[in-house]
């Protein structure tokens, strides 16, 4: 129960009367701000209701009963009216402020994050190029991101910035379906970005668009390097699922349908926290925050599952070694952060065994983590008796999957395979998803041609 401390006294009025009444305070919290309300009287608890009477009556009388006059009833109406459209000018005008200064913030860290990944990367002739590339396929794909943004700021159902822990970057997106009749399914999201520039708003687009379709999306943020390396993201994934799993419900989603997911090397940082969860509770006194039971499939986009076979090629693209290294602790932890290599193990083979479903999506045209990568490591899970498959796009690229095929609008191949999945066994869902209206177009096909072909990616 919050405290409270008496601003004004307000004493009997009824100067003489043989009544005696209690003295009465204006009273604020210690934690009082503008937009909190005015609560009366010296003892409330905030678990029963309040009351609500007005502060002095209509008519009141001075040393007598006189009776207050038309005229000071008039500008009393007047003075509440004229209050009451202050409050909600100001209400308005701080919520405004608030989206502004939001989108600010968010605005300086992306910035932050592209020049911490050009430090890294270097300044040298193939950087530059790749840095113009990208901005070219930026200002292609402008209309659609500028689409996805305004909503990301501005709409009523997402919640952002959740706080799921106490280290830097533990926080979530929650993008929330319109309807709510009844608990929805739940898909905990983890960004890519390279390890270096992952962000939780890159998972707009994917959240607003499956949230269309009754499923609410959690974007789970987590440190990038150098603030953190390979453990500290695993760390801070596991804390964003565990309170996904043990809070969805308070948010009208249901903790018996939560899907994992991740995309890029959201999607290895996603399966490795998965295996690592799944050794943790195969071990004997380990203590868990939440269970592998509880996640009903995993789902990968274009992930990278085998580091060993991938750091040569990450150099060659431009993620030098020397950096990765770095990222991963060093050249000894590569196969420690391979789940593909972990599930190998024979001392973990009780661990793969509490493995969920695996379903991996990977486009064929993919340069930046080819789809063999995918294909392997549900190779893998298979020959070990996991419930695994791969499923190819043929001729798409590591971006085609993620961005420019949703904002082409229409179908999707992907995106509907991901809902089908979830809603499998849901008639009805299934039932209104065969009716749901085409997705609406983001960008012209020219634009979104233009931006295939100069991505860096």
């Amino acid at each position: 129960m919050k405290s409270y401390s008496p601003i004004l006294p307000l004493t009997n009025p009824y100067v003489g009367s043989s009544t005696e009444m209690p003295t009465m305070f204006l009273q604020r919290p210690s934690d009082y701000l503008p937009t909190t309300r005015l609560l009366i009287s010296p003892s409330i608890d905030d678990d029963k209701p309040i009351e609500r009477k007005p502060l002095l009556s209509r008519a009141f009388s001075f040393n007598g009963g006189i009776a207050t006059t038309s005229q000071q009833h008039q500008r009393r109406r007047r003075t509440a009216s004229d209050e009451n459209l202050l409050c909600f000018s100001n209400a308005g005008e701080d919520s405004i402020t608030s989206n502004v200064e939001h989108a600010a913030s968010e605005t300086y860290l992306v910035t932050r994050l592209c020049l911490k990944l050009l430090r890294y990367l270097g300044v040298g002739y193939r950087w530059i190029t790749r840095f113009l590339a990208l901005g070219c396929y930026a200002i292609l794909l402008m209309p659609g991101f500028l689409q996805v943004g305004y909503h990301y700021f501005f709409s009523s159902q997402i919640r952002r910035g959740i706080v799921f822990g106490d280290q830097p970057r533990n926080r979530l997106d929650l993008y929330l379906p319109k309807s709510s009749n009844g608990p929805k399914p739940v898909v905990a999201f983890v960004t890519g970005g390279a390890w270096i520039i992952g962000y939780k708003a890159w998972g707009s687009l994917l959240g607003m668009q499956l949230s269309e379709r009754d499923i609410i999306v959690a974007c789970i943020d987590y440190r990038n390097f150098p603030q953190g390396t390979m453990r500290d993201m695993i760390e801070d994934a596991s804390r964003g699922i565990s309170f996904v799993c043990n809070n969805i419900a308070d948010y009208g989603g249901d903790p018996n349908r939560i899907y994992l997911m991740g995309q890029s090397a959201g999607a290895h940082i996603a399966a490795c926290t998965l295996v690592d969860q799944a050794i943790k509770e195969a071990g004997e006194g380990e203590s868990v925050s939440w269970s592998v039971s509880q996640i009903k499939a995993y789902f990968g986009l274009s992930g990278g599952y085998n580091l060993l076979n991938l750091v040569d090629h990450f150099h060659n693209r431009g993620l030098y070694r020397s950096i990765f290294l770095s990222i991963m602790e060093g050249e000894q932890s590569l196969r420690q952060y391979s789940p593909e290599l972990v599930v190998q193990d024979p001392n973990v083979r009780g661990a793969v065994s509490l493995l969920p479903p695996i379903i991996l999506f990977h486009g064929t045209a993919d340069y930046s983590i080819p789809s063999d990568a995918s294909k392997d490591f549900a190779e893998t899970l298979q020959s070990l008796g996991v419930e695994a498959k791969a499923i190819l796009y043929d001729g798409r690229t590591h971006t085609d999957v993620f961005l420019q095929d949703p904002m082409r609008g229409g179908t999707d191949q992907m995106f509907e395979d991901l809902v089908t999945t979830i809603h499998a066994g849901d008639e009805e869902a299934l039932a209104k998803d065969a009716m749901a209206p085409p997705r609406k177009r983001m960008v012209p096909e020219i634009m979104l041609k233009l931006a295939r072909a100069v991505s860096p990616f």
